[in-house]
């Protein structure tokens, strides 16, 4: 376990100011958020997919934006509109190095509005590659708050269940927003995620606008003993712990809704062998934790050849719970 009760601010870099024509090439994980029962305090990372930054230092301060592929046209080369560049820009000005002039090429290797962190990836894949040029040798942490900045931006709401995850690696509760306090948890080694993303359409801002905005005290006490039972089968490497504990009361009834066949889905992959199954973010995305690979494939398999056979295409993805978080490529 890892516990960040402070963010702190990045140490001013050492490194000499823009120019010279250095670059990095950086990949973040796509993220699971809420992990069923856990609204906007619990994520993790997966291995893939995620998204590519290639950053290169340039000879006069500023940021550009000279390249995006896999996006089919739809984010802004405009800095002052993108997450990466806006992040970019909220870090460089806390360290007092607005003479530093850098250009980004942003690779989507994953779904936009997918539910699986798209804009976070991308957003820490910059932040990473813009501290990493710079010799910032401070905890990767002291970029979160840049991070969520992003994710305010592209949602309207800058929370940190994907954005954490996706620095951090592996599997994070956010304890707490005022003050930030962000808390590492571990996990069985052999739990394996299979991930399905149905060709629909399911913007997070609208997503969240038909969360119930009032609870029953019944149901909130339903979600505590849920997220506590979570966070204890991860600590004691209980993974039917973690399957018994992985039901949500609160949000899952009203965004299934917007999920082609969200409920068969999840009585195919249980009775396929899933540990637990639910939404992934705001979806469209589905996810089933399971005991191994194969069970995981097979589910990933099913559930595409379900959503095949009802017209609507899919991308899938197996993989374990990523704790490396991002890493340079070249």
């Amino acid at each position: 376990m890892e516990n960040i009760k402070e963010i702190k601010k990045p140490s001013p870099s050492k490194a000499p100011p823009s120019g010279g024509g250095g670059g990095i090439h950086v990949f973040a994980p796509a993220t699971v958020a809420n992990v069923v029962c856990g609204f906007d305090v619990l994520g993790f990372a997966v291995n893939e997919p995620g998204d590519e930054v290639i950053m290169r230092m340039a000879n006069k301060p500023g940021i550009t934006i000279s390249k995006i592929t896999g996006d089919d046209g739809r984010l802004p080369l405009n800095p002052a509109k993108n997450t990466v560049s806006v992040s970019v820009e909220h870090y460089l000005r806390s360290i007092d190095r607005l003479d530093v002039g850098v250009d980004i090429e942003l690779h989507k290797k994953m779904p936009i509005g997918s539910g699986l962190g798209s804009s976070s990836a991308s957003t820490v894949a910059g932040l990473f590659a813009i501290k990493t040029l710079l010799g910032d040798e401070s905890d990767p942490s002291a970029l979160l708050p840049f991070a969520m900045k992003g994710e305010e931006m592209a949602c309207g709401h800058g929370h940190a269940d994907n954005v954490a995850p996706a620095l951090l690696g592996g599997f994070v509760l956010i304890r707490s927003y005022e003050p930030l306090d962000v808390v590492r948890l571990p996990h069985p080694a052999g739990l394996w995620c299979a991930i399905v993303f149905p060709d629909v359409d399911v913007p997070t801002r609208e997503a969240r606008q038909i969360i119930r905005k009032n609870i029953q005290m019944k149901d909130a006490v339903t979600q505590w003993g849920n997220i506590a039972g979570l966070v204890s089968g991860l600590f004691m490497q209980d993974i039917d712990l973690i399957g018994r504990s992985m039901k949500d009361v609160l949000v899952e009834p009203v965004r299934s809704m917007l999920i082609p066949d969200f409920y068969m889905m999840r009585q195919m992959a249980m009775d396929l062998g899933a540990v637990s199954f639910g939404i992934s973010g705001s979806g469209p995305s589905v996810f089933a934790f399971t005991r191994d690979e194969e069970t995981a494939k097979r589910i990933t398999q099913k559930l595409q050849q379900h959503l095949t056979n009802i017209k609507i295409g899919s991308n899938g993805y197996v993989s374990t719970i990523n704790d490396a978080g991002p890493r340079v490529l070249g």
